[in-house]
């Protein structure tokens, strides 16, 4: 049985002491927040403390132009190839890189939330115009971002609203808008799909351009969630967005996204957050800031209680210990073992979770972290790993394990495995032995949790 949560407890400022702010509560904190840290920023978070660091992260949601002009240049290479998959190459690239990386996480997270494939899109500017689209939204208005995703390309071809017409109303966005994107299941009806795919006839794509054909459009009064009215498609997302189901359903993704993978099922622990979200006509980033410097986030019921993505779990992997890699080779990685970038599974996007862990799965991502360990163009610090972990000063195989545990891990791991490990090392690490070792340690069942 599920402990209780007190909601006023949960969303109030986290109070850091020496005893739950320390190198792991930072570490923590850079996974949800990101993909990882290296020990350096680590130990810098720690001294500046969990509020000043998260209004960091708020800022770097402003990108470097530098930045943002390498990875333009780097997307236009990918598309120029027409090759969606290099397109999840940039993607990888761009996660492993970004100076922003809670502006590329919650880019994730809408990627999974308005799941579109390239599947289905076939085309990489569509997606790659999809992408940015998210990133553009990512921490603003919610209501905006739905308004921008029901106008983009990439959504009306996946959803096939871009076939919407007056005579022959399309169905499948108004249901997924409501079902998926905003309210949830039992907070509308049937006649209110019908009724909101009305609103959405005529909006089509031109030239890989959204279009507004008023020829096509069903002028006619419908009737939406109690209101009646003219509506159009601006008036269907505002009257979705405007019901009371809608930030409750999208605090509760904030917390699943951020917190833990199975939050309690009372809406009292949600409510807070819904309320922020209706005063702040459902701004997103002053919730995600909430919650990464709330009680909750901080405490046991959030620690270990996310299981690794496939990207966070690669992409964790080599940020927090200063790595790179060949980008379309780790995409690559990522699809086999479930989660390929641009290529989710279904309009619900990721089920996330316990789901990502099954015995294929297991080894799958085993064996990723054994081919990056492998790859000779795999670097750590610029260097191959034996000389970064020279370079940190981590002599004995004890040091390897202590760097890794306050750095990687969610949870401690556990005194049988680090024996293993130790006879794996020896008394003194060698170049062959430091890769066994790390590699013994990713693969452990505590690995797998965030």
């Amino acid at each position: 049985m599920q402990t209780m949560i007190d909601p006023d407890w949960a969303w109030s400022p986290f109070e850091p002491t020496a005893d739950t702010w320390h190198l792991r509560a930072a570490a923590h904190l850079h996974r949800r927040a990101g993909f990882g840290a290296d020990r350096a920023t680590l130990i810098a978070t720690v001294a500046a403390g969990p509020v000043d660091t998260v209004a960091r992260l708020m800022e770097s949601l402003t990108q470097p132009p530098d930045f943002v002009r390498q990875s333009e240049s780097l997307a236009r290479a990918a598309l120029a190839t027409g090759d969606p998959k290099q397109l999840s190459a940039w993607w990888a690239y761009r996660m492993l890189t970004t100076p922003a990386q809670l502006l590329e996480k919650l880019t994730l997270f809408w990627h999974g939330h308005f799941a579109t494939s390239a599947d289905k899109v076939e085309d990489a500017e569509l997606m790659h115009a999809q992408n940015q689209l998210l990133r553009k939204h990512a921490a603003g208005s919610f209501t905006a971002l739905l308004l921008e995703i029901s106008r983009d390309p990439a959504m009306l071809l996946y959803l096939d609203s871009a076939t919407n017409r007056k005579a022959h109303p399309n169905e499948n966005y108004a249901r997924e808008i409501m079902e998926l994107f905003c309210l949830g299941e039992g907070n509308y009806t049937e006649t209110d799909i019908r009724e909101l795919a009305r609103c959405f006839t005529g909006w089509e794509v031109r030239r890989k351009k959204f279009r507004f054909n008023r020829y096509q459009h069903d002028t006619g009064t419908k009737t939406i969630l109690g209101q009646s009215g003219r509506f159009g498609g601006e008036d269907g997302v505002r009257i979705v967005t405007e019901q009371p189901a809608a930030p409750e359903f999208i605090a509760s993704r904030l917390v699943r996204f951020f917190v833990m993978d199975e939050p309690a099922a009372d809406g009292r622990l949600i409510a807070p957050l819904a309320q922020q979200l209706r005063e702040q006509k459902m701004n997103v980033g002053s919730t995600v800031q909430r919650i990464l410097t709330s009680n909750l986030f901080y405490s046991p019921h959030a620690f270990a209680r996310k299981v690794r993505s496939p990207v966070e779990l690669a992409v964790g992997f080599l940020r927090t210990l200063d790595g790179s890699t060949n980008s379309f080779e780790l995409a690559e990685s990522l699809q086999q073992i479930g989660q390929a970038l641009f290529y989710p599974p279904s309009v619900k996007g990721w089920d996330g979770g316990r789901t990502w862990i099954n015995s294929s799965t297991l080894l799958g991502r085993s064996n990723l972290i054994r081919r990056l360990l492998d790859n000779p163009r795999t670097r750590f610090g610029r260097t191959p790993l034996p000389d970064y972990v020279a370079r940190e000063a981590i002599r004995t195989t004890d040091d390897l394990i202590t760097r890794l545990e306050d750095t990687l891990f969610a949870v401690p791991i556990p005194q049988a495995a680090k024996e293993r490990v130790r006879q794996l090392g020896g008394s003194s690490l060698n170049r062959d032995s430091i890769v066994e070792c790390v590699h013994a340690l990713c693969t452990l069942p505590e690995f797998q949790l965030a």
